[in-house]
């Protein structure tokens, strides 16, 4: 019966995309079921074999060494507070962005990352049907950030279109930048983190190929990537430190302003109605949990930090599954954590209309005004992965 009411959430959800698609007819659905086949191959190699659990084990492992080198640095600075059991979730799980942010500046630096990058959207282009700066972009997104991004490719900003322009903000939008994916997988199984970047990566083009079918010519598939002005290695090393300890302290007033707003919501809520306003939540987004393989019995919960997660962020809804308030079964926490990451939620409306506007202010303002439809897209997309993972798992 889950092979059932999965397939047909699948359809459901492409359905709903077809709906809102500017060119219905436009559409070709060849690349489009290529790349969900490759959605379904590629998740059940990671979740369900030897071969990925290896490969993940592998990856988490790497990570797990790595914030044990960062906390050598946080306990230096706070005194050992890491290793005590009253530390902080800024401690523990934000100030570690700072030292993989110098990673990446370090493999930026040394040109690998743009060789890796180039050479995945190089072949992520011959199967999405899309140019190659769109799929160079949607790599792009995942290792840099989705502001950061378009800093590569401000030179073309100004010349695309906006349908090509919504692409690529699309991907900024569904995926999320490597910077955080060790603060992520201190909250759920680095497997569903693993699982949901590789899966995300397709979904962003799927998606986008059906709410937003367009055709490149050769002519306009130019990749005119611009490289960061040549800093020396320490000048570079103190920017990108910088930069992280910028996102841990936005990530963390962020997560401030956004509970304790919540927790207001949620009061009003109940002594108005008797029910929290999560809980209104969880009944709106408990249908979409079902479809996606969400039994029903936990579906209203499920749909409950769904919604947190686009109305506030993915950090406050992954805080809320990895506590103790949900019991939910083994299945069903697989669906909601590969659906929670991303950075499809209201606030990255503002941050990439932000960053584009920063460098031309004209498409800024285009993005602004299509920032509803991004969230649609990047909300979809989302659901899409939860339920090739609802099918597998």
């Amino acid at each position: 019966m889950k092979y059932v009411i999965g397939i047909i959430g699948l359809l459901v959800i492409l359905a709903i995309a077809w709906l809102a698609s500017n060119g219905k007819k436009r559409v070709k659905f060849r690349p489009v079921i290529v790349m969900i086949v490759l959605q379904f191959i590629l998740g059940y190699i990671l979740l369900n074999t030897g071969v990925g659990n290896y490969l993940i084990g592998n990856f988490a492992k790497g990570f797990k060494l790595l914030l044990g080198y960062a906390s050598d640095g946080i306990n230096f600075v706070f005194g050992g507070l890491m290793n005590d059991n009253a530390s902080t979730f800024f401690i523990n799980v934000l100030l570690p962005i700072v030292f993989i942010s110098a990673l990446i500046g370090i493999l930026q630096h040394w040109r690998i990352l743009p060789l890796i990058v180039r050479g995945i959207g190089y072949l992520l282009s011959k199967v999405n049907g899309m140019g190659k700066l769109e799929s160079y972009n949607a790599v792009a997104s995942a290792i840099l950030g989705q502001s950061e991004v378009f800093i590569s490719i401000k030179k073309q900003l100004g010349l695309l279109p906006q349908q090509r322009l919504y692409t690529l903000c699309a991907s900024a939008m569904s995926t999320v930048s490597m910077s955080i994916v060790g603060a992520y997988m201190q909250m759920i199984k680095p497997e569903y983190v693993v699982t949901a970047l590789v899966l995300n990566l397709f979904g962003g083009f799927i998606i986008a190929s059906i709410i937003n079918p367009y055709e490149v010519s050769k002519d306009e598939d130019m990749l005119e990537v611009v490289e960061e002005e040549r800093q020396s290695f320490f000048e570079m090393l103190g920017e990108y430190i910088m930069d992280g300890f910028k996102v841990a302290i936005v990530v963390a007033a962020m997560l401030i302003g956004f509970v304790a707003l919540i927790a207001m919501i949620n009061g009003i809520f109940t002594a108005a109605i008797g029910v929290s306003f999560q809980d209104v939540l969880g009944y709106v987004f408990a249908p979409f949990a079902f479809i996606v393989g969400v039994p029903w019995s936990e579906a209203v919960q499920a749909g409950s930090i769904m919604a947190t997660k686009m109305v506030s962020n993915e950090f406050v809804a992954m805080q809320i599954l990895s506590g103790d308030a949900f019991q939910f079964s083994a299945r069903t926490e697989a669906i909601i954590s590969v659906f929670l990451v991303s950075f499809a939620n209201f606030s990255s409306i503002g941050i990439i209309a932000g960053a584009v506007k920063g460098l031309n202010e004209k498409q800024g303002n285009v993005v602004a005004r299509f920032g509803l439809k991004l969230l649609f897209g990047a909300t979809l997309v989302s659901f899409l992965t939860a339920g090739v993972v609802g099918l597998i798992y």
